[in-house]
């Protein structure tokens, strides 16, 4: 088991407030939350990882046990649970983690990604209608897609430049910071290269990189599914059940994943994936991440209009889009529930 710090701390500080606020009852972890604490995805841990152990529910968290002992992490306050080999997990658990809105990822033995699953922590479907209108439609798309290369791009014109052109930018981009990154910390570095077949003939660098890209597609996924929106209708990807993790998690890889890949590598630790695990959930405490990516998938989805940004905010919040409506070709949408014979 890879114990998390973070989870840790978490846990008794949750623990106490529970103990210590009129509205929760004294129970071990955190009471299940209304859909005003769910939605608030930016606000929780962002992962933690565990293999070769047992995990089971304890009132309204969870208990992981290995050969070390047993550790309670409170389950609303998750954002990622990575579960690696050797993981037995109870119905009564994964129905806390459900209940919590946390996402679930399985992982290999050398921490790639195999599944995942998570639940909207909103009940609106407001985000995934404007993802599904916005990716339908080749203009509004290229828009979107036009603003992604834009945040990678600060202080420069992307208005005009066609995909092709794009692409070429961003291929030049990443291959300068791959060799100014081998330079400064001294990893050979020749090409990326990921058969997770063949995973130990890899370089060090390269399992480094496949480890960390693992972290941040699983907190891409994790904020994705918080906000109701779909991992597939991606924009700069296409035709895979993930291409929207994948277009979110490549605005941050130069920040991210990348760097402390190398930088981890250098070091040459026995255990390059958990290094790089710990690592990159320190980075992503420090840079505020999960906060960033909500932020950031909101506007890329509202063409960037502060007034719909915080209507949407504040509508997802207070919890008041848990309705069903009926859709009609003329009005958009009239009431349901109603006897319309």
């Amino acid at each position: 088991m890879e114990p998390c710090d973070a989870a840790k701390d978490a846990a008794c500080e949750m623990a106490q407030e529970s103990t210590s606020s009129k509205k929760r009852a004294p129970a071990l972890g955190t009471p299940p939350p209304d859909v005003a604490d769910l939605v608030r995805a930016e606000d929780r841990l962002s992962f933690v990882y565990f293999e070769h152990c047992k995990i089971h529910r304890a009132d309204n968290a969870i208990t992981v046990t290995d050969e070390e002992g047993t550790i309670h992490v409170p389950a609303a306050a998750l954002s990622v649970l990575m579960l690696g080999p050797g993981c037995n997990v109870t119905h009564g658990a994964m129905n806390v983690i459900g209940d919590n809105g946390a996402t679930v990822l399985w992982v290999g033995e050398r921490g790639i990604r195999m599944y995942a699953c998570g639940k909207p922590l909103t009940h609106s479907s407001t985000l995934l209608q404007r993802q599904a209108l916005l990716v339908s439609n080749n203009r509004e798309r290229l828009a979107v897609a036009r603003k992604m290369y834009g945040m990678r791009f600060p202080g420069e014109n992307v208005e005009q430049l066609t995909m092709q052109q794009l692409r070429g930018r961003e291929g030049a981009r990443i291959r300068r910071v791959y060799r100014e990154l081998s330079e400064r910390t001294g990893v050979p570095w020749d090409k990326r290269t990921y058969d997770p077949d063949a995973y130990e003939e890899g370089t060090e660098i390269n399992k480094a990189l496949s480890a960390a890209h693992t972290c941040l597609y699983g907190l891409a996924h994790a904020a994705i599914v918080a906000l109701g929106c779909s991992p597939g209708l991606g924009f700069v990807h296409t035709g895979h059940e993930r291409s929207f993790v994948y277009d979110v998690a490549d605005l941050y890889k130069a920040e991210t994943s990348i760097p402390i890949a190398f930088e981890v590598a250098a070091k040459e630790p026995e255990d390059i994936g958990g290094c790089v695990r710990r690592a990159m959930r320190d980075a992503v405490y420090d840079l505020s991440l999960l906060k960033r990516m909500v932020r950031d998938i909101r506007w890329l989805l509202c063409d960037g209009d502060e007034s719909e940004l915080e209507t949407l905010a504040e509508r997802d919040d207070d919890g008041s889009e848990n309705h069903v409506g009926l859709w009609d070709e003329r009005a958009g949408e009239v009431a349901a529930g109603v006897s319309y014979g």
